[in-house]
């Protein structure tokens, strides 16, 4: 993956047009910094042209990547015609309506009422559209789980005569853990178990509990394993059995079992499950038609938005030159669908504009490691940035001098934009963390040019940090914190849990899908080859294996959502903390079946309903 970042970019919170934009920017001019300051001014990149010309001779490794399929002029030409204040009206008039709808539920004490509502929440989440109504569902949520205490079980647990219980009880668990409330599988989900610890055999026939069970049980963690493996096991049989005897049926439910079944809703990329569910939704014979109106008004409007910011980041990358080395990814509408997936909601452009920068320099890094760079010139280029001196580059090749120039002004760019907003300096942070990456990306082209393979362990350790998860994440941080606190970037550089597990779930994704071509050119073994080679394992073990690993980190990350990861003293925002979820969701969505961050043909069915096509009304 890659990431990028440069231009004296102000402090954006609106997206200025490319060529206003370049026209306030003036001429730049190349300045001088220390090893720890800030650039007086912005930095001219130069063009990568004599790169290309230069290497057609160079006898160097090539991944042969394919140049990107969507053309600078196309991003540019974006529009979806859901801009204006008719449009920002209606959508206004809708969400009162459904403020409304929420209004006839304050109370919560009948069961009918009650579980209504969750499916209400349930509902505006997959949707898209709970972000309009935070407060709202707050209050209901508080409700839910204050009556739930003054019980001790669930509300649902007492209406032994009603439909469902397991699919009340289980979308109640899963809706408040998912809001981080302080709720236990145990006296919940294993009262539907016997006294053998298995689920009761007579759940069986209650094929949308079933599901639900399903769905909850991916948010429990790793004190729970047991509930986990018992539910898990349970509900996976009766729903590949359901699908079975319903092969021909295209309804409402169907769909929602076999999405289901191919990924779990907690592990999945919430933008983009919320253009699946809008279609699936309105198919539905209990489909709210206000609910369906304002989410396709919604979704339409925010790919407005997102649209003007993937112009303003294409304007960017084609400025740098990297697009033109021959050897790297141009990749730039990906690593914006990266930063759309990490954080997608609108009143976060800048964050987006500026996390695709980092992506964009990541990838292009990753592939000077991967591919081009000698081991003498790797060395040099760590070198130049643990050191974080412009100086550094006097000894590097020229297409290195283009990397760290890019990446050097851009960083310092943003971190004086912090500096100038909240007043706190994060260039240490951020250059600590790239300079961890760098040296794990060179201790693995070491490992390659020895013909060294690691055991598991000793490769997942560096591997989580070449996977670039700490760079993106300590950005995201200074990007989303108002203010940054100095005491919470200290306890972030040294990569607790909520940095390292989605870093392990990114890394792990990631080795399913791209090890085999990876190590047919020629690249160091990856998680698959390691255990094979450990252990004698056949590779279909080694990636059954692997996937058990990815299982567990999302259980222990489901574990760290609260407390000692996130302490008092520091508050990390919430806002950080669903980003780092939205990390490992990423890495999910973009290395399912198949590596879509490389091989456009992969990711264009997802690019194009979420960033090109609006949806019909």
């Amino acid at each position: 993956m890659a990431h990028q970042l440069m231009t004296s970019v102000p402090a954006l919170t609106r997206l200025q047009e490319p060529r206003s934009f370049i026209s306030s920017l003036g001429s730049p001019s190349i300045s001088k910094s220390n090893s720890n300051g800030f650039c007086a001014s912005p930095i001219q990149c130069m063009s990568a042209t004599k790169v290309r010309d230069k290497a057609i001779n160079d006898n160097r490794r090539s991944a042969n990547y394919q140049p990107s399929m969507w053309s600078y002029d196309y991003l540019q030409s974006l529009s979806n015609g859901y801009v204006g204040e008719s449009c920002a009206q209606r959508i206004e008039k809708l969400k009162g309506e459904v403020r409304l709808m929420l209004d006839n539920y304050k109370e919560v004490d009948d069961y009918v009422d009650a579980l209504h509502c969750l499916e209400i929440v349930d509902n505006l989440q997959r949707l898209g559209v709970s972000y309009h109504f935070e407060g709202e569902i707050k209050r209901f949520l508080n409700s839910i789980y204050n009556k739930r205490n003054s019980r001790r079980s669930s509300t649902y647990h007492a209406k032994e005569n009603q439909e469902s219980l397991l699919y009340a009880a289980s979308l109640e668990f899963r809706l408040l853990r998912q809001h981080g409330y302080d709720i236990h599988a145990h006296g919940t989900l294993s009262s539907f178990m016997d006294e053998k610890g298995k689920f009761k055999s007579c759940l069986g026939d209650d094929i949308k509990g079933i599901l639900a069970l399903y769905e909850a049980a991916y948010l429990l963690g790793e004190e729970e394993s047991t509930i986990f493996h018992e539910a898990i096991n349970f509900t996976t049989t009766h729903l590949e059995e359901y699908v079975k005897k319903h092969n021909d049926d295209d309804g409402y439910f169907s769909a929602l079992v076999n999405h289901a079944l191919e990924l779990p809703l907690h592990w999945r990329m919430v933008r983009l499950e919320a253009r699946w569910f809008i279609d699936v939704y309105e198919r539905g014979t209990d489909m709210n038609p206000v609910l369906v109106e304002l989410a396709k008004l919604d979704f339409n409007s925010v790919q407005a938005a997102h649209q003007d910011e993937l112009k303003y980041v294409s304007w960017w990358w084609r400025k740098t030159g990297l697009g033109e080395l021959h050897f790297a990814r141009d990749r730039i509408l990906e690593n914006f669908f990266w930063a759309l997936g990490e954080i997608w909601e609108p009143q976060f452009g800048y964050c987006r504009r500026m996390s695709t920068k980092v992506n964009a320099l990541i990838t292009t890094i990753d592939d000077v490691y991967d591919v081009y760079g000698t081991l003498d010139e790797l060395e040099q280029f760590t070198n130049a940035v643990e050191r974080w001196d412009v100086n550094a580059m006097d000894q590097l090749p020229y297409y290195m001098k283009l990397c760290f120039h890019v990446l050097h002004s851009s960083t310092n760019e943003m971190a004086f934009d912090t500096l100038k907003d909240q007043g706190v300096h994060v260039v240490p942070y951020l250059k600590k963390a790239w300079a961890d990456m760098c040296k794990s990306f060179l201790l693995e082209a070491k490992w390659y040019s020895s013909g060294y393979i690691p055991t598991l362990d000793e490769y997942i350790e560096n591997a989580w940090v070449s996977v670039s998860g700490p760079v993106i994440l300590l950005h995201a941080y200074t990007l989303i914190a108002n203010p940054a606190k100095e005491e919470a970037l200290q306890f972030l550089q040294e990569y607790p849990h909520i940095i390292r597990w989605p870093s392990m779930i990114f890394r792990l994704a990631n080795d399913l899908a791209t090890s085999s071509d990876e190590v047919k050119r020629g690249d160091v073994p990856k998680a698959i080859q390691c255990y094979m080679h450990e252990t004698g394992a056949s590779e279909s073990d080694a990636r059954l294996h692997i996937r058990d690993l990815i299982t567990a980190a999302w259980m222990k990350m489901n574990n760290k959502r609260e407390g000692d990861e996130n302490p008092d003293h520091l508050l990390l925002p919430n806002n950080f903390v669903q980003f780092a979820m939205n990390l490992a969701r990423m890495a999910q969505c973009t290395y399912q079946n198949g590596d879509r961050h490389t091989v456009q043909d992969n990711s264009k069915n997802r690019v194009l309903p979420l960033l090109i096509h609006p949806i019909k009304s």
